[in-house]
């Protein structure tokens, strides 16, 4: 075969490619429609039998030389694609993804604006004890400039003998503590019976991580004017997350916040296993700012500050985590609780690291 024949054959070829590419582009079309139907009448995108439809098509006109099993195999990467591309129909559609919002939605809770490019801190105690013991935590974050403070006052426990929480009277108590030093509330409801009685006390919903599910939970904290702390689920993929926060958004509330809070692993050095990776996913997927919880995830105080270094570089938006006036009696988690002694080196130590950080990026 000469030069120039071979040059002929090549050019058919890329003459087949194109029509071959051009086809699948139309294919791409029709799948999309599809898809669009599916999701109007409720479908899953993936359909067996119809797939054993189409392969069986196939089987009945193959008389080419490659064998049928080749044949099989590249119509069956076809069918993945086009089950891929109706799944990026679907994120193209979550209200919380950045095709739908490309810019940050930036959460105000008082003044405090999280999401508008300067890291902030979420403290306080695991649990509400008594006001001593939240103010005295209220009165150290104070002193530090902080006014987001979390605590605890329903508190769901694995075993149903360990400390449930004060209830509607810790909420009170946090209530009254932020009034007086000048704090904004952060705390978790466990039912949608409590939200609307939660109103009167809380600045921020807590939605924990137990609770990422709760879908009734979900559209009824999407249905108030509060801003939504929403922490990932202990086994959630970052899609489960997601549609999560999509059940909230999708009720016209979107002062949504992600918290990152470890995930379930067969890891056992730590409490969870920390998905520092997971905080620039949301941030590219979505438009909704994305704390780190370095207590839950972790479970131990002496990796608080490495990790929370990882969060601010990574680009969290806020770290949270657990201040106790005196660990060793806390009602729960108090292996876990910082001091007031430890919480201000923490919070010292982590300003001077954040301070370097924006020196770095000024500098670039």
């Amino acid at each position: 075969m000469s030069t120039n024949e071979l040059a002929q054959l090549r050019d058919q070829i890329d003459g087949v490619n194109l029509e071959i590419l051009k086809l699948l582009n139309e294919r791409a079309e029709i799948v999309q429609e599809i898809g669009k139907q599916k999701e109007k009448q409720g479908i899953t995108r993936f359909d067996p039998v119809r797939e054993r439809q189409s392969l069986d098509l196939i089987n009945d006109h193959h008389n080419g030389p490659f064998e049928l099993s080749t044949v099989q195999h590249l119509f069956k990467e076809i069918f993945k694609a086009s089950l891929e591309l109706q799944k990026d129909n679907h994120k193209k559609a979550l209200l919380v993804s950045r095709k739908a919002r490309p810019e940050n939605t930036i959460v105000d809770v008082n003044g405090q604006k999280i999401g508008d490019g300067e890291q902030r801190f979420i403290m306080g105690p695991c649990a509400v004890e008594g006001y001593e013991q939240v103010k005295a935590v209220a009165l150290a974050m104070k002193q530090q400039g902080l006014t987001l403070m979390r605590g605890g006052a329903f508190k769901p426990r694995t075993s149903p003998y360990d400390f449930q929480g004060l209830g509607i009277e810790g909420l009170q108590i946090l209530r009254r503590v932020a009034d007086e030093v000048g704090m904004s509330v952060v705390s978790e409801i466990l039912t949608p019976q409590d939200v609307e009685t939660a109103l009167d006390y809380v600045d921020v919903i807590q939605i924990g991580a137990r609770n990422m599910q709760n879908f009734e939970l979900l559209k009824t904290v999407g249905k108030v004017k509060k801003p939504v702390l929403l922490k990932r689920g202990l086994s959630a993929t970052i899609d489960e997350f997601v549609n999560a926060a999509e059940y909230i958004i999708s009720q016209g509330n979107d002062q949504i916040i992600l918290c990152e809070r470890g995930i379930r692993t067969y890891e056992k050095a730590t409490r969870n296993t920390l998905d520092i990776s997971a905080v620039p996913i949301l941030k590219q997927e979505t438009h909704l700012p994305v704390v780190v919880d370095v207590t839950h995830s972790t479970g131990r105080k002496d990796l608080l500050f490495p990790t929370a270094k990882a969060a601010l570089a990574i680009g969290a938006d806020a770290v949270m985590a657990e201040v106790h006036p005196d660990p060793a009696v806390a009602l729960s988690d108090s292996a876990q609780q910082m001091d007031i002694a430890e919480f201000n080196t923490f919070i010292n130590d982590l300003k001077t690291f954040k301070d370097r950080l924006v020196q770095q990026v000024v500098y670039k």
